[in-house]
Parts: structure tokens; sequence; C-alpha cells
């Protein structure tokens, strides 16, 4: 049997654990997606947008929700105005990232393969979707790579 771990003590230093960003949930999610179509907005605006008529409760929940997003480091707020404003601290194209990357450890072991074969598989490429895979194939592997053109929607 090993003896017990001596507390730290003034000399040791201790090092929090880095906290993996957590999930995001559909209400989040909703707020998000409010936040990247108007880049700011104020708790009364969210309430309104998301649930027109939404009482006190509802203004309540939505603030307590705004709270808990600031803290996960999903939108940041601006307490400029009386009224605060906040505005997503993610982008889109981020938070699809984050989730993909979780989604294909999670499943696939870190490989693009399964992923990719399944999505060609079920819903057919357009011609410019195809161009821009290619485009983004055939780039070197850089860490910091400029996004491919977008393919036109049909």
């Amino acid at each position: 049997m090993s003896a017990p771990r001596s507390p730290p003590n003034s000399t040791e230093a201790i090092t929090p654990m880095a906290r993996p960003r957590q999930d995001v949930t559909p209400a989040e999610l909703a707020i998000l997606e409010l936040l990247w179509d108007r880049a700011k907005a104020s708790t009364r605006q969210i309430v309104d947008a998301l649930d027109p008529g939404g009482g006190a409760g509802r203004y309540a929940t939505v603030q307590k929700q705004l709270e808990r997003m600031e803290a996960k480091g999903l939108i940041l707020r601006d307490r400029s105005y009386f009224q605060h404003l906040f505005s997503p601290a993610v982008d889109r194209e981020e938070l699809a990232g984050q989730r993909l990357r979780t989604v294909l450890d999670k499943l696939c072991e870190g490989s693009l393969v399964p992923l990719l074969s399944h999505i060609v598989r079920t819903r057919p490429l357009t011609p410019d979707e195809r161009e821009a895979l290619r485009e983004l194939i055939d780039q070197p592997n850089e860490r910091k790579r400029s996004t491919p053109r977008k393919p036109k929607k049909e």
C-alpha cells in the first residue's frame, strides 16, 4: 500500500485542470443562433424574439441562462450600457467544429473517413460542394489555413 499523499506545501504549485467546454443545450443554441443573426441583443430582445409575450418568469429564465452561457464562455456581456448587451463569443463554424471533433473522437476514433463516407452516401454532393471539398483536400496540412469558398446553394 502506498502512503497517503500529503497536502501540498506552499512551495508546490497547484494548477487547475482545464475544463473541456461543455456541450451546448438546445436552448443555448437557440440564443446563439439569434445572436449570430443580430450580433448583439439585450435580455428583453432575446426573450421577445424567442418567446413573444413571455412573462416575468420567462425573462428570469433567459437571464439565468445568459449568466450560465457567459460562464461557459459562449457569449460576451457588454456592461457599458444601462441595459446589458450580449454577443456571441464563438462563431457558428467554431462551435460546429468543436461538436464535430467531439463526435469524431467518441464515435470514429478521430478519423474523418467514416463521417465523410456517411455524408456522401446519404446525401449526394452538388458539383460546387465537390469542388470545395477538393480544394480543401488539396491544401497543405497547415494548422491555420483559410476556409475554402462556400458552395452555392441550389
